[in-house]
């Protein structure tokens, strides 16, 4: 399949720059595969579509304020934004302006933190050592939530430091949010508890390569960054007797269905812990996912092209045609589909 399958026109006014007031007050797009059916309802109504028995696979990823200002030590402005942690102690990151700065360099940041920045990594990338080896509880206070780049603002949002977080983020590390799992509250799992759903747990730091554009001709020469996850024994086994019992395997975004389908061999689900760069594009025979809970994503991008291999790339443009008359909002802050 030609990339070029997955572009779609999508009016600027339709790209989410803030959340919904509410998170559980999201549009939510119900796609029914098996009858080529659409719906259109509130994120609050999940419940109505899933079943007893059913469980969510959620990505407690916490997004770290991975975005920097600071100045060298003769004074021009310097952004560092954070993308991972390396093994010797040392992160990569996109260090503006790169040109300027010479191997050996220091940047001046908040709260007495100062970074290093040294050689050049592939991908216009730069490796950064700072002045303490406790470097995220350090961005807290010194660093920005780093939001996406198709979100224009002046200056970030009081609120983003909460909402472009999920309410059950715990293991920092990504990013990017899970965007998919932005939409629950307290209240909504309270009620799917009540249905008998249940909820399992595991880890993918989102990486900024998620906003990587697919800009080979074909889908199948395109390729993903290493992003690093856990999926632990207890998920493992609770998807498994899920399975076991009946129950459907609800995906809670594309990084969950990227850990799950790594994760999955020999008609079980078995923990790990690593990197992955699994790429699904169509066509592709999913194992591991069920059902799929994902936002609306950009053109030609690696999201878009998993979604079209799960629920098929005609009915999901047709999806997204509809979702764009029907003035949805698009991208990270924006609404959500349910693909069944």
């Amino acid at each position: 399949m030609k990339s070029t399958a997955l572009d779609y026109d999508l009016p600027e006014s339709l790209i989410a720059q803030y959340p919904a007031q509410k998170r559980d007050a999201s549009r939510l797009m119900v796609l029914d595969r098996k009858k080529g059916n659409i719906q259109l309802d509130l994120f609050e109504n999940l419940a109505h579509y899933l079943k007893r028995g059913d469980c969510l696979a959620l990505n407690d990823t916490r997004v770290i304020r991975a975005r920097l200002h600071g100045h060298k030590t003769t004074g021009g402005a310097v952004e560092i934004f954070l993308l991972q942690e390396l093994g010797d102690g040392s992160w990569a990151a996109l260090v503006r302006p790169s040109a300027r700065l010479k191997p050996g360099n220091t940047v001046i940041l908040p709260t007495d933190l100062a970074a290093r920045v040294d050689e050049r990594l592939p991908g216009g990338k730069r490796r950064v050592y700072f002045n303490t080896g406790d470097v995220i509880s350090r961005l807290e206070e010194a660093g920005e939530i780093p939001l996406p780049p198709y979100i224009h603002r002046d200056r970030p949002d009081d609120n983003d430091a909460s909402r472009y977080q999920t309410v059950y983020a715990d293991t920092p590390g990504a990013v990017a949010a899970p965007t998919a799992g932005l939409h629950f509250t307290d209240a909504v799992f309270n009620t799917l508890a009540r249905e008998g759903i249940e909820k399992a747990f595991l880890t993918l730091h989102v990486g900024y390569g998620t906003f990587k554009p697919i800009q080979t001709e074909l889908l199948s020469e395109h390729r993903m960054d290493d992003e690093e996850y856990v999926f632990p024994d207890e998920s493992a086994q609770l998807l498994n007797n899920t399975r076991k019992n009946g129950g459907r395997v609800v995906a809670v975004g594309t990084t969950c269905t990227r850990v799950l389908e790594s994760c999955y061999s020999e008609g079980m689900y078995r923990s790990a812990r690593g990197c992955t760069d699994l790429y699904i594009y169509p066509p592709y025979q999913f194992s591991a996912v069920d059902i799929l809970q994902t936002n609306f994503h950009l053109p030609r991008s690696s999201l878009l092209a998993l979604v079209c291999a799960f629920a098929g790339k005609d009915f999901v443009m047709e999806a997204y045609r509809r979702a764009v008359q029907e003035k949805f909002r698009f991208y990270s802050y924006g609404d959500v589909m349910l693909i069944l």
